[in-house]
């Protein structure tokens, strides 16, 4: 299967020529040329989602239970039909009350959130649950508390995990040590596969391709997946980039076959 986790920003007309209507075809044109099995996004308001999900009918929009609203940053999960099939899911505020809707707490900017979904793999009839998340950028210890809620999480289901999403943090962080420690079973996949630190592997690049600040979108595993590939998207069109993240892609495939 090929995985990729995709901060797609926000659409936002402060953007100028790098405003959601200039690059949707970007991005639908990276998704489509990649074909990844399971991809996450992050910031994505309702009418970008509707926009990809109508762009690219391969895929279902897993969306479970959502109340949607014009305003409001959504990290989806967007499932290749011919690959899997959805079994069931679930979406919950990173906050002290994850079923209040936009809740949010300790010094977090923005409500955040992780949507899952648990999946049966066409061909192997392996079942594995994925989930996408994006940690606030503000504050720390709102960082570490949503991440500690997803920690929880991983604990109460069972099966293989994947885990996906901007966590706005850099990989020897206190949130990356926490969703990575034993306690989870994730790995990051990065580090798995020996992939060097420096700023080749930095995410963020803020419309100007030049990597800036560090990698802080991941893809996070439990032992029952063999890892055989990862890259850091930099495609674009001429000064044009899909996004101001690079989307990043893992190859794996489960461990037992």
């Amino acid at each position: 299967m090929l995985v990729m986790t995709f901060n797609i920003r926000f659409e936002n007309e402060e953007d100028g020529p790098n405003a959601w209507i200039y690059r949707r075809d970007l991005v639908t044109e990276l998704i489509r040329k990649y074909e990844p099995s399971i991809l996450g996004t992050q910031e994505g308001m309702l009418p970008q989602l509707e926009y990809i999900r109508n762009a690219l009918p391969e895929y279902r929009m897993h969306a479970p239970n959502r109340i949607t609203t014009g305003t409001a940053q959504y990290p989806t999960l967007f499932i290749r039909s011919k690959e899997l099939d959805v079994i069931d899911g679930d979406e919950f505020w990173l906050s002290k009350t994850p079923r209040s809707y936009l809740s949010k707490d300790w010094d977090s900017a923005f409500p955040r959130m992780m949507s899952c979904a648990r999946v049966k793999h066409k061909n192997s009839e392996n079942v594995l649950w994925v989930a996408v998340t994006h940690l606030d950028h503000m504050g720390e210890r709102a960082r570490y508390e949503q991440a500690r809620i997803i920690a929880q999480w991983t604990d109460s289901v069972s099966g293989p995990i994947i885990l996906m999403g901007d966590f706005n943090d850099h990989p020897e962080s206190d949130v990356h040590r926490l969703l990575t420690s034993p306690a989870t079973g994730l790995k990051d996949s990065w580090q798995l596969l020996g992939k060097e630190e420096n700023a080749n592997s930095f995410t963020i690049h803020g419309f100007e391709g030049i990597p800036q600040k560090a990698r802080i979108d991941w893809i996070l595993v439990t032992p029952e997946f063999h890892l055989t590939d990862a890259q850091i998207i930099w495609d674009h069109r001429g000064e044009s980039y899909p996004s101001d993240h690079y989307p990043y892609m893992v190859s794996l495939n489960f461990s037992h076959q």
